[in-house]
């Protein structure tokens, strides 16, 4: 790959609208892109080379580990909804004003990077906010919002 490719592909990693996370064999941080930052207020050299669940006590790494652990060895995606569990990051609602949750709804999905030997080196963690499409269905549902 050019260094001009590598550039504009670094680019668009760090603006997409949704939150990138991969993680190496010991679950140590390797990307942290732009959403993460914003969202998480934690720049990516803060928590670069940090394993996840100490940079975020927070997060239920029993359960967690057990996702990434599957992924890993069945070298299969993982899908979580809202619906399962509101969020894997407690991000605040980024539209506070005119949303009614205090916390950002999240879909997650959980894919498995090979190496060039085809073995599984890293795992990336794709974040989507779906704060909007929660409280419609919430509303619809006529559920009280988390």
């Amino acid at each position: 790959m050019e260094i001009r490719e590598f550039h504009w592909l670094m680019s668009i990693i760090q603006t997409l609208d949704v939150g990138l996370v991969v993680l190496d064999q010991e679950d140590r941080v390797q990307v942290w892109n732009g959403f993460m930052e914003s969202h998480s207020g934690r720049l990516s050299h803060e928590v670069k080379d940090q394993v996840l669940f100490d940079a975020f006590p927070d997060l239920d790494s029993a359960w967690l580990s057990r996702k990434l652990t599957m992924v890993r060895t069945l070298n299969n995606r993982a899908f979580i909804s809202w619906e399962q569990r509101p969020y894997l990051f407690r991000f605040a609602n980024g539209r506070p004003i005119t949303g009614q949750a205090d916390q950002m709804y999240q879909n997650v999905t959980i894919m498995p990077l090979p190496d060039f030997t085809g073995q599984i080196s890293h795992l990336a963690l794709l974040i989507y906010d779906v704060t909007d499409l929660a409280l419609g269905q919430l509303a619809q549902q006529g559920s009280e919002v988390r």
